[in-house]
């Protein structure tokens, strides 16, 4: 490891000295290789970072959807699992080429897209992430109106309560305000992300911990709530065999997947701040698996616990809180427990869904969008998507998407692993006519390769026979698409 960090660092620092980028279509500073002496990031602060991005309101809601679409509490707990485990596997890999070469995604993406053929995933692996953006944004804005209605009732009925494009004035209003925090962060810079992220993880922890012992405690014990939780249960009886794995397990581990899908791509948007790559492969071990099941995992007990205490299951964390702060009549439990859900979803949405797209942005128009324009233009995009109603069919949405992500990744790791054996032209991802350029730009085998995965997703909506590649969106994307490409590619050059 120390040998090949050193090779990693020679060639970096090589390229830094050496090179002088020609096209400013294709290099500004935000594109920059990461300088060796900005490389800080340790594993502690990687898997802060995901620590950071995985305590949030959807991943506490992400078992509790499971359990509805028909697994028990364990099921549930295992595709989480599993899910966190594969999606892993393209984080390493990827996450390998910012460590090594110091680039962003966008850049990354050119060798196997082309300099100017990479916009394409780039800017698509950036919608979603808007999407997502603006579903955090959102929750983060329900925390806060719901502190502010605890200290002022009357606060739904701001300007009249009439909802204007399904929110209400005074959901508009803490939605408004929670974006604009938002933006301040990302104004701020990386620095600033890692600095909160490295605040946040502890105390979300604590409180999480904390969370977990009030239900097992007040559900008798933790045996006791979690035999409750077959209650929780959409209906007492569905398919079984090889129906359920397809039907229920197949599209729900997909969905565990498809729920950090996009990180899985743009994962050198952050691991290019990485020592080498012992710590950004420790660092991903140790801060995403573990907190995804630990957090989900509260979720479940949680709600169970809410079945033995209130005679029905209470879902939603935010309605939880306000519940339990009225049957203790201390509206400061609340407003900390809301303080603290904000917090949560604050650290998730900032380093999960706007660097990317900023990043994108920069590199689809270099020397007029900074990072800082990048993120602010992101943000907007996120408003006008109604993230409210794409919250309204979460697991569709992230089956839907997967696939595309999917295909996209499945190109990315051929062309870096298996084509060109993990090396790259640092000074030609930054030529418009070197060896990344192809036709004007853009490699069409890797566009048809992607074509191909969506093709072979497509069949599984269009026959019956086929629903499991529809099913299993991302994985169906990643191995069509990827041996597409290793076809396509046959007889290039490496």
């Amino acid at each position: 490891m120390n040998d090949r960090t050193a090779a990693d660092n020679a060639l970096t620092g090589l390229v830094e000295l050496a090179h002088e980028p020609r096209d400013r279509a294709l290099y500004s500073p935000s594109l920059a290789p990461t300088p060796i002496a900005e490389r800080t990031w340790s594993r502690w602060d990687l898997a802060a970072l995901w620590v950071g991005m995985s305590v949030c309101i959807p991943t506490y809601m992400l078992a509790g959807d499971l359990i509805r679409s028909g697994m028990n509490w364990w099921q549930a707990m295992a595709a989480i699992l599993l899910g966190n485990l594969l999606v892993l596997a393209p984080m390493i890999l990827n996450g390998h080429a910012g460590t090594r070469y110091g680039v962003s995604f966008p850049v990354f993406a050119r060798a196997a897209f082309g300099v100017r053929g990479a916009h394409i995933p780039s800017l698509t692996r950036a919608l979603v992430a808007c999407g997502w953006f603006g579903i955090q944004t959102y929750i983060g804005g329900e925390a806060i109106s719901a502190i502010i209605t605890l200290l002022w009732p009357a606060w739904p009925a701001l300007a009249g309560g009439a909802p204007l494009l399904g929110l209400t004035p005074s959901s508009w209003v803490t939605f408004i305000v929670f974006w604009a925090i938002n933006v301040y962060f990302v104004w701020r810079g990386t620095d600033a992300i890692k600095w909160m992220e490295k605040l946040a993880a502890p105390f979300l922890i604590v409180v999480g911990l904390v969370l977990l012992g009030w239900a097992v405690r007040a559900g008798g014990g933790l045996f006791q709530v979690l035999g409750r939780s077959s209650e929780l249960l959409a209906a007492a009886s569905g398919p079984s065999g090889l129906d359920w794995i397809v039907g229920v397990f197949l599209p729900g581990l997909t969905a565990m997947v498809g729920f950090w899908a996009t990180l899985s791509l743009n994962i050198p948007d952050f691991t290019r701040y990485s020592r080498d790559q012992r710590e950004q492969v420790m660092g991903q071990v140790l801060g995403l698996p573990t907190t995804m099941v630990l957090f989900s995992f509260i979720g479940v007990v949680v709600t169970a616990a809410t079945v033995i205490l209130y005679g029905h299951a209470i879902w939603d964390p935010v309605a939880l809180v306000t519940r339990i702060a009225g049957d203790a009549g201390s509206p400061l439990i609340a407003v900390v427990a809301m303080f603290t859900l904000a917090i949560a979803t604050l650290s998730t949405n900032i380093a999960a869904n706007i660097v990317g797209p900023a990043n994108s942005l920069a590199n689809a128009f270099p020397g007029r969008v900074s990072f800082r324009v990048g993120g602010l233009i992101a943000a907007l995009v996120g408003v006008l998507l109604c993230p409210w109603l794409l919250l309204s069919v979460y697991i569709g949405w992230l089956v839907s998407y997967s696939g595309l992500l999917g295909a996209v990744g499945g190109v990315l790791i051929a062309d870096y692993w298996l084509l060109r054996r993990g090396r790259l032209d640092l000074p030609d991802l930054y030529e418009p006519h070197g060896r990344y350029s192809y036709a004007r730009g853009f490699n069409l085998r890797a566009l048809a390769a992607v074509t191909i995965g969506l093709i072979v997703v497509g069949l599984g909506y269009l026959v019956p026979a086929l629903a499991f590649l529809a099913q299993g969106a991302w994985f169906s994307g990643v191995f069509a698409s990827g041996a597409a490409y290793l076809f396509f590619m046959r007889g290039q050059p490496r």
